[in-house]
């Protein structure tokens, strides 16, 4: 068939040498195509050789230190570098627990800010709200840890205090004599958990906006209130997007130096072990920064810091793999 400038529509659709053309721009093996798949691809691979040669280094620099360790490595809770005398259990603890704490506090406030922000406050409100949020995050660790630590810890007793009085017969409420002055695992959770808020709220409320209407809408039509629509519709749209951010708010509070170092007081000696939260102690991150300015030039002692922060480093992958995981399993089940 031939159009009226007796040009056939097959012309049209091939070029010269007999191959169908798809329309301009359709093409996928143009050379910018080519050097964009390319620079991707390097950027990905480039990323994995970096956290590969970060974890070959810590195993090299690890392994001689941890067979020269005069206490087990896993058991121990004592950490003490210069005499390679360091076990992990204590270190361990205090960082997992302080991070959980936060993590406890966080969520809650973060998912409720974000859900006000995305649906109930109106919008010239919702934007000032949102940059205020964000702009926790631009704040120093140094300044949280100055503000924890002058200020909040000494008005935090009185909580401490009436925590222990109402729950003091579970054991990580129980009161420990030998740490005062509100600096405690407790109290580090707390400023973590302030630290990481912007975190999870920013990443919360980017997921809860992007709901789709006609889920929101078919909620409503069915007579659904705004929140049993918030709780049938956004919240499980929404919460693999929730998990990722409360992990990667984890993973912020497991690696946090400056502010512990700051707030959490150190234990005193080699004190009795105990489960409470009113303790006080040093994260794996607290401990490597100060032990490190005296360290440096013993490298049996680097050694043993190094292989602190190999145990970190793989506490921080084991989370994020976790989070892998729950979400890949969150998206089959809602498939």
């Amino acid at each position: 068939m031939s159009s009226i400038t007796g040009v056939s529509v097959g012309d049209e659709l091939s070029d010269p040498s007999g191959a169908p053309n798809s329309g301009a721009g359709a093409s996928t093996g143009t050379k910018g195509d080519r050097v964009f798949g390319g620079l991707a691809m390097g950027a990905g691979l480039l990323v994995v050789a970096i956290v590969s040669l970060v974890a070959i280094f810590l195993l090299v620099q690890a392994v001689p230190a941890i067979g020269k360790d005069k206490v087990n490595f896993l058991t121990s809770r004592e950490f003490t570098s210069s005499e390679l005398r360091f076990g992990i259990v204590q270190l361990l603890w205090t960082t997992v627990t302080s991070s959980l704490v936060a993590l406890v506090l966080a969520v809650p406030f973060a998912i409720g800010i974000a859900l006000f922000l995305t649906h109930y406050a109106p919008p010239w409100f919702s934007r000032i709200g949102a940059a205020l949020i964000d702009l926790l995050a631009a704040v120093p660790s140094i300044v949280y840890g100055l503000w924890g630590f002058y200020i909040v810890a000494p008005k935090f007793v009185h909580v401490q205090d009436a925590l222990n009085s109402v729950l003091g017969w579970i054991p990580l409420f129980g009161k420990v004599d030998t740490v005062t002055g509100g600096a405690t695992i407790m109290m580090v959770g707390v400023v973590l958990a302030i630290m990481i808020l912007p975190i999870i709220t920013a990443l919360s409320r980017e997921v809860f906006a992007q709901t789709p209407v006609t889920h929101k809408e078919g909620a409503l039509a069915l007579g659904a209130t705004r929140w049993e629509m918030i709780r049938t519709a956004v919240l499980p749209f929404g919460r693999p997007g929730v998990i990722s951010a409360s992990m990667l708010g984890l993973g912020r509070a497991l690696g946090e130096t400056i502010a512990v170092l700051f707030i959490l007081s150190a234990l005193p000696g080699t004190p009795k072990w105990t489960w409470s939260l009113f303790n006080g102690g040093s994260t794996f991150a607290s401990q490597i920064a100060s032990d490190a300015p005296n360290d440096q030039n013993d490298a049996n002692s680097m050694g043993a810091l190094i292989a602190a922060g190999l145990v970190l480093f793989v506490l921080t992958f084991l989370v994020n793999a976790i989070a892998r995981v729950i979400i890949e399993r969150r998206k089959e089940f809602s498939e």
